[in-house]
């Protein structure tokens, strides 16, 4: 499942730099997230970076991009052809209570 910024952004830009994907950009109010590009780090991270570092927990899960593991592991591997994913027997989906935060 992509994420999401909702309206409680503040319009930090802490979230922007932290994405592997560059999915995240300046929107016309706060930043927004382009669910074709959001893997949600997985192959890169084991959590989401967004979701780390936001100030006020404004990366939440997109309910309307709803995918599984293996199609972010396809998402994955069509975005990055040359390059084989990290981490992914450590990667939690958005709201695992299991997750560990990494800062």
């Amino acid at each position: 499942m992509a994420l999401k910024i909702v309206d409680e952004c503040i319009a930090c830009g802490a979230c922007e730099p932290e994405c592997p994907n560059n999915a995240i950009s300046e929107g016309p109010t706060i930043y927004v997230i382009d669910p074709g590009h959001c893997t949600e780090c997985y192959g890169f991270y084991a959590t989401q970076q967004c979701v780390e570092v936001c100030p006020v927990e404004s990366c939440v899960e997109d309910e309307a991009h709803v995918e599984p593991e293996d199609a972010l592991r396809r998402k994955f591997a069509a975005l990055y052809p040359e390059r084989a994913p990290v981490n992914t027997e450590r990667w939690s989906p958005p709201g695992d209570p299991n997750a560990r935060r990494t800062r």
